[in-house]
């Protein structure tokens, strides 16, 4: 086994350490256990690795999602314009018509 030191909150880590206490064992092996029993089948597996790609996505993801956002921005902003145009379009033309009537 692999050992190496894991920063967990401070909430969890009184409620983990609470526990450990209950069961008279160190909070090293309530988190080792956790771990074994959360991991203990590859559906669990599949379902953590789909949450960490969500929350930590690899850095090209990353930069993807932030391009796809702007670009959905950018599309919302010319939309968004182009209605705006065709509003003063409008009512400028509809101006020029009331103009034209005697």
């Amino acid at each position: 086994m692999v050992e190496f030191t894991v920063s967990l909150p401070a909430k969890w880590e009184r409620f983990l350490k609470r526990l450990a206490d209950d069961h008279q064992t160190d909070l090293n092996s309530v988190v080792t256990e956790l771990c074994s029993w959360a991991f203990s089948n590859s559906e669990s597996k599949k379902q953590f690795e789909l949450w960490l790609d969500d929350a930590f996505p690899s850095k090209g993801e990353a930069e993807d999602k932030a391009g796809s956002v702007n670009e959905e921005l950018s599309e919302d902003e010319e939309e968004k314009e182009e209605e705006s145009e065709e509003e003063v379009h409008e009512d400028r033309d509809y101006s020029e018509d009331r103009e034209l009537r005697p």
